[in-house]
């Protein structure tokens, strides 16, 4: 059950291995924002969105979401502010107020191409670390400052530090899922869009590449350098398993299988296809499998089907606990009273910058 914009409801989604077969029912309205109505004005100013994501959206819901879009797109004009959404994030967020959407790769570029003052990075604690990064003179603003990263929660600058000394000489590949202190520590940022070109373009016969160990084993299975790993999960994607995997193509014969590489390698190994979640919408966009299944956070399925409506989502799926606390009430709240500001040390900055632009410079996967 998932607490959003002043009322509980819950979605096909499994938490804790448990399926919720019920789609999207109301349950309880709690409280809204008084001043926020559903209006005639509201609901003309937000009838391309709501005609655009209505299918993930049950119509009794909308009432009360609209007149958030309407101010958040409203105030977002008149304190120059952009609104960067991950993927990850809910359609009413990713199509409904958002300026600029992608996985994390994007947003690392985007945000140093920002020209307004402001910037509300809707995602977690890092990638909120890496715009301001990006855009050192920007004032940068996270909905909910507790956001975070079990993957960058897994490692800290001094574990690097330490890494270093053991291994002398040897590279620092670190994942753009991990902090500011961690990346200046870093010879080179990657993503799951371009980890084996970040690894190769070394040159180098060996790395530490760090934190995902099951990224880790991923790049390791398709480059010759070695790979020295570290212990860091994904909590959304190790959840998922191969019995899983074997029982949906049981109940769905023909089931096109996406898997995500922060998933365990015996998941990736019984997928039709693994990628980073750029490389799963583009996949859709061009294959249009029949029924398809991807084994990544939930809200990725609602936000491509709206783009693909004749391709049917297979949706069990796990939920990433610090996506869905980014709300469009705390990011109204964030909007009106400039609260979560993301502050970093310049030398940090400064340091941590180097490694994210040689990413950027690198690219993606072809």
């Amino acid at each position: 059950m998932a607490a959003n914009n002043g009322f509980y409801y819950i979605n096909r989604y499994k938490c804790d291995n448990n399926t919720v077969t019920i789609n999207s029912i109301l349950l309880l309205f709690i409280f809204m924002n008084a001043q926020l109505s559903f209006t005639d004005e509201v609901k003309t100013n937000t009838s391309v969105i709501y005609n655009k994501i209505k299918n993930t959206i049950p119509d009794i819901e909308w009432p009360f979401i609209a007149p958030y879009i309407h101010e958040i797109n409203k105030l977002k004009k008149q304190t120059n502010t952009v609104i960067l959404a991950h993927n990850y994030q809910t359609p009413q967020i990713f199509y409904g107020v958002a300026d600029i959407v992608g996985d994390s790769l994007a947003l690392a570029i985007e945000a140093s191409k920002v020209k307004e003052d402001n910037i509300i990075m809707c995602g977690v604690h890092f990638m909120a670390e890496t715009a301001k990064i990006m855009s050192p003179n920007k004032k940068v603003y996270l909905p909910n400052l507790k956001a975070g990263c079990s993957l960058a929660a897994s490692i800290t600058g001094q574990d690097i530090v330490n890494l270093k000394k053991k291994h002398p000489g040897v590279p620092v590949v670190s994942y753009v899922n991990t902090s500011a202190d961690v990346k200046a520590e870093t010879d080179v940022c990657c993503t799951s869009a371009n980890a084996v070109k970040v690894v190769e373009s070394l040159g180098v016969d060996k790395v530490l590449f760090l934190p995902d160990e099951y990224l880790a084993k991923y790049v390791a299975s398709k480059t010759k350098v070695e790979i020295i790993s570290w212990h860091g999960k994904c909590e959304v994607h190790e959840k998922f398993s191969e019995k899983e995997i074997a029982e949906l193509r049981k109940n769905y014969p023909g089931l096109t299988i996406i898997a995500h590489p922060e998933c365990p390698p015996e998941v990736i190994k019984a997928s039709d296809f693994a990628g980073s979640t750029s490389h799963m919408v583009n996949y859709v966009k061009d294959k249009k499998p029949k029924n398809v299944f991807l084994v990544t956070e939930c809200s990725m399925s609602d936000n491509i089907q709206i783009e693909n409506p004749d391709v049917n989502f297979i949706k069990p799926c796990n939920i990433c606990p610090h996506m869905k606390s980014i709300s469009l009430s705390n990011i109204l709240d964030c909007l009106q009273n400039k609260k979560n500001e993301i502050l970093i040390d310049n030398n940090i900055i400064e340091r941590a910058r180097g490694s994210i632009e040689k990413m950027i410079a690198i690219g993606r996967q072809d």
